[in-house]
């Protein structure tokens, strides 16, 4: 009895222990946002009293100079449209890729699979230089697509929708074709729903990725109106001489689109590593 009683409290020191751990681990990861919260609402001379953690005068000026005089709410637009689009590509191609290494064979296979995974080795600004030439000389710089299409079949999407299409019982796809389903019919009739959780978890990176990428869209935008977010962002460094709480208002907004992102997506981004993590 008494060694059950042992069990049972050193269960709930563990828990408790456990608890407190995750609680403070989380006031220090919530702790730079909660302070780029707080003093976008703070005046300029107010901003470094750093005793000070709370707001005394609140004061909505540091929003109104980002909305009123630089080009924020056309950034945040750019990039809305960007990380959209770049999302979308990205889970077409991966997961039609991930479907032909998966469930088709063809000479070279395995070698260009490796080949691809061999490419994460090399550093990304290392093809920036090549990436700038290829759209300079087809005319796409400072263009939508020069910071779209760059990644939009990456090689972190494609292994992720491999290995999620190799679980899908060839049997079935076999069925469909005796059904007279056709090949593309079966990618997206069959294949797209199973691996669903698989494409929400890829959607949050790819978003992700998209919305915070910065030396890309440095290099091949050229004018403040087609600057995206962290572009835009960074100009006001110099432009501003800097104003910190416009800054920080304009790091508190970026927040909002991956926040909706990340809680929509949630719960396939949960099932997608649950069934990686089981799958046999």
């Amino acid at each position: 009895m008494n060694g059950s009683l042992d069990g049972y409290g050193g269960e709930v020191a563990r828990r408790i222990s456990l608890y407190l751990l995750l609680t403070a681990a989380s006031i220090v990861m919530l702790t730079p946002f909660y302070w780029s919260l707080v003093a976008s609402f703070k005046s300029q001379s107010e901003l470094f009293d750093l005793p000070n953690v709370f707001i005394r005068q609140p004061t909505l000026a540091n929003y109104a100079q980002l909305f009123g005089q630089t080009l924020f709410v056309r950034w945040f637009v750019n990039s809305c449209l960007v990380a959209i689009a770049y999302t979308v590509l990205v889970l077409f191609f991966c997961s039609l890729g991930g479907f032909a290494f998966a469930k088709y064979r063809f000479p070279g296979r395995n070698g260009l699979f490796i080949a691809l995974l061999s490419s994460t080795m090399i550093p990304p600004w290392v093809t920036i230089i090549p990436i700038f030439s290829w759209f300079s000389r087809l005319h796409l710089v400072n263009s939508y697509l020069s910071v779209i299409l760059p990644g939009s079949a990456n090689v972190f999407g494609l292994f992720l929708m491999r290995q999620y299409i190799q679980g899908v019982p060839s049997s079935l796809l076999d069925a469909a074709r005796v059904d007279g389903c056709k090949e593309f019919g079966i990618y997206a009739r069959i294949v797209i729903p199973i691996i669903a959780p698989a494409l929400g978890a890829l959607t949050i990176f790819a978003f992700l990725g998209s919305w915070n990428s910065f030396l890309n869209a440095l290099i091949l935008l050229r004018t403040p109106d087609m600057f995206t977010f962290p572009v835009g962002m960074s100009s006001l460094v110099g432009s501003m001489n800097p104003q910190y709480g416009v800054l920080m208002a304009c790091a508190v907004i970026s927040v909002v689109p991956t926040s909706i992102i990340f809680f929509t997506m949630q719960k396939q981004l949960v099932a997608g590593i649950t069934l990686g993590a089981t799958k046999e």
